[in-house]
């Protein structure tokens, strides 16, 4: 008989809605302050209106986010659940070596650095004894805890651990789809500010990239490491050159 594959481990109530809370821009991390190289895409002329942002964003999702830091927080989060830290080193290394421009590694690690503070503090574990181990090894990365592996440890906390022989996909997929729209979220309201541009098209350009999410979470979980990859290189000479702008409202 074919062998069936085992159910992935459902998803409870808490830990939905603490993913939730994960995505939420109310989140004490920062990740308001910085556009990632869309304030410098604006002040350059190449966005200028809401079709370009929309483009933008969705090349951005496709070609950044999904084959990066999507693709790690998938590989992140069952290294955190089985306790493989030579894995989350290695993961953890790839973002540092992987941020382009001073900007850019300077976000990952601000916003890694302040969620590890902020799992602390909710949980009560600031004290040295705090019984997860894993927060102690998280802030201990060098040179920083970077934030999609930061964020993987939260989640890694809050879904349940698969039984032997049972699937955790699921409950990374929903991960993937926290970071995600967190990003999609954060990145609109930077372009509503930076553009200008109202709620209502701004509200478009988000539904524009929730239509693209599921498809950049679909490649990011198939992704083999050996395909993974940070090659944006008009963001990165724009995010080079956003760090002596002369205006600017935003950190990167």
């Amino acid at each position: 008989m074919p062998r069936v594959a085992p159910r992935p481990a459902a998803l409870n109530t808490a830990a939905r809605l603490h993913l939730m809370w994960l995505a939420s821009p109310a989140l004490p991390v920062g990740g308001f302050s910085y556009s990632e190289g869309l304030e410098a895409a604006i002040d350059a002329g190449h966005i200028t209106q809401e079709a370009q942002a929309a483009a933008w964003l969705r090349d951005q999702l496709h070609l950044s986010l999904a084959r990066a830091d999507l693709a790690v927080v998938a590989r992140a989060v069952p290294a955190w659940q089985r306790g493989d830290m030579a894995r989350v080193q290695e993961l953890n290394q790839w973002i540092t070596l992987t941020r382009e421009t001073s900007e850019l590694r300077l976000q990952t690690e601000q916003m890694g650095r302040s969620l590890v503070e902020w799992l602390r503090n909710r949980s009560g574990e600031a004290r040295a004894d705090g019984h997860d181990d894993r927060l102690a090894q998280c802030a201990a990365l060098t040179p920083a805890p970077n934030w999609p592996i930061a964020f993987a440890l939260a989640v890694a906390q809050c879904l349940p651990a698969p039984a032997p022989g049972q699937s955790s996909t699921e409950g990374v997929r929903e991960a993937l789809l926290s970071y995600a729209f967190g990003w999609a979220e954060n990145m609109v309201q930077a372009a509503i500010k930076a553009i200008p541009l109202g709620q209502s098209a701004g509200q478009r350009i988000l539904q524009a990239l929730i239509d693209e999410i599921p498809a950049a979470i679909d490649h990011a979980l198939t992704l083999p490491d050996s395909q993974r990859q940070a090659f944006t290189p008009m963001l990165a000479i724009l995010s080079a050159r956003h760090e002596t702008q002369y205006s600017r409202l935003f950190r990167s």
